[in-house]
C-alpha cells in the first residue's frame, strides 16, 4: 500500500489540485464543511461534515433548462455548465454507502443526467474512520467505516496516510500525486483498525437492529399508534432531510424572468406541509402522516423495493441536529417487536 507522511498531505493537496479541482473537509465557524483546496486550506480533524458529500451531486438548488417561448414555437438553452473533473477528499463511509442509495433513484431508467454528469466528473476518495462518535451507527446497516468505498480510499496510523485504488478515476487520482508517495508497511494501520472497531463495538447505539423492520411490515407500522407521540414533538423543519445523505426529495418550479424562463429545482421534504401539493390539496394534511412518512420510507418503503437495503447510512447527522432531538433512532426503538 502507498503512503504520505502525514505533514506532507498538504504537498499531497497541491499536486492534486494542478490536476482536478480538489475539495477536503476544512473548518468553518466552528463546523466542518467541504471547501475547494486553496493553499492555507487545512484538513479538519471533525470525523464528519456538517452537510454530506451529496451537494456536489445533487445540489441544493440548480439551473435545469432555459426556455423562451416565441408564439407557438419553444427555443430550449441546456445550461449545465459542469464538465470539468473533480476530487473530493476524505469523504467518510456512511457518506460513501450513500450513493449506492441515491442511484437506484437517479441512475435508474429514466436517468438523471445531471446527477449521472457529476457522478461521471468526480472522483471520491474516502478516508477511514478512526474516532467514531456517540451518534454514529453505521455499522447496523452493514457499513465498515475501517473499510470505506469509493474511488479510492485513504486511512491514516497516526503517521502516514496509506492510499489504495478502486477504480479507474482513483487510480487515476494516485497517479497524479504518485510522486509523493512510497510503499509502506500497513502493521500500525491494522492495529489502528482493530481499535477502531473496538471502539465501535462500545459505542451507545452498537445493539441498534434493523431486525424489526423491511418491506413486510407495511401494515403492522403504518397503523401504529405511536406515531402519534413520535410525532408530537416535531416542529416540521425539514433539519433531518436537509443533512441527511440519502434524502433525494426535490421540487421544480419555472420563473418568468421578463426574457425567458427559468427552470429549477431545489431540495424538498416530506416534512413540510407543501410538500407533492397537488390540485385537489396534500395528500398528507397533518404533521404525524408527514413525520410516519419520513420514516416508513427509510425503514419499509425503501427496502420493500430495493431488495432488503434501508434507506439510512447510520451518519448520525439527524441526532446531533434536530433542533428537538427527534431522530431515526427513537423511531427504531419505539417501534421495533420487542
Amino acid at each position: 500500500m502507498l503512503r504520505i507522511s502525514i505533514d506532507k498531505i498538504d504537498e499531497l493537496f497541491a499536486a492534486a489540485s494542478a490536476k482536478q479541482t480538489l475539495y477536503i473537509p476544512a473548518d468553518r465557524d466552528g463546523t466542518a464543511e467541504f471547501t475547494k483546496w486553496e493553499n492555507g486550506i487545512r484538513l479538519s480533524n471533525s470525523l464528519n461534515t456538517v452537510r454530506s458529500v451529496k451537494d456536489f451531486f445533487f445540489p441544493q438548488t440548480e439551473n435545469l433548462v432555459d426556455f423562451k417561448l416565441k408564439g407557438k414555437n419553444i427555443e430550449i438553452n441546456d445550461i449545465r455548465e459542469e464538465c470539468e473533473d473533480f476530487v473530493i477528499f476524505g469523504v467518510r463511509a456512511c457518506d460513501a454507502r450513500s450513493f449506492t442509495i441515491l442511484e437506484k433513484v437517479y441512475l435508474a431508467d429514466p436517468v438523471d443526467s445531471f446527477y449521472k454528469n457529476r457522478r461521471d466528473h468526480g472522483t471520491v476518495v474516502t478516508m477511514a474512520c478512526t474516532r467514531p462518535s456517540e451518534t454514529c451507527f453505521c455499522g447496523v446497516f452493514g457499513i465498515d467505516p475501517t473499510a470505506p468505498e469509493g474511488d479510492a480510499a485513504c486511512w491514516s496510523d497516526g503517521k502516514y496516510y496509506y492510499f489504495e485504488a478502486y477504480t479507474d478515476k482513483g487510480q487515476k487520482f494516485i497517479d497524479s500525486v504518485s510522486s509523493l508517495l512510497e510503499d509502506g508497511d500497513t502493521a500500525d494501520l491494522e492495529k489502528v483498525k482493530e481499535a477502531t472497531k473496538n471502539i465501535l463495538s462500545r459505542l451507545p447505539l452498537a445493539n441498534l437492529s434493523t431486525e424489526s423492520f423491511g418491506g413486510d411490515k407495511l401494515n403492522e407500522y403504518f397503523n401504529s399508534e405511536k406515531w402519534a407521540e413520535l410525532s408530537e414533538s416535531c416542529l416540521g423543519c425539514g433539519t433531518c432531510t436537509f443533512v441527511c445523505p440519502t434524502c433525494q426529495c426535490y421540487d421544480i418550479r419555472d420563473f418568468d424572468t421578463g426574457n425567458g424562463i427559468k427552470r429549477y429545482r431545489c431540495w424538498d421534504s416530506c416534512m413540510y406541509s407543501d410538500f407533492t401539493k397537488m390540485a385537489h390539496g396534500n395528500p398528507r394534511l397533518t404533521q404525524l402522516e408527514r413525520f410516519r412518512q419520513r420514516f416508513m420510507h427509510k425503514l419499509v418503503y425503501f427496502p420493500a423495493n430495493n431488495n432488503g437495503e434501508f434507506g439510512c447510512v447510520g451518519c448520525g447527522r439527524c441526532l446531533s441536529r434536530c433542533p428537538v432531538s427527534m431522530n431515526i433512532v427513537k423511531v427504531m426503538k419505539a417501534l421495533e417487536v420487542k
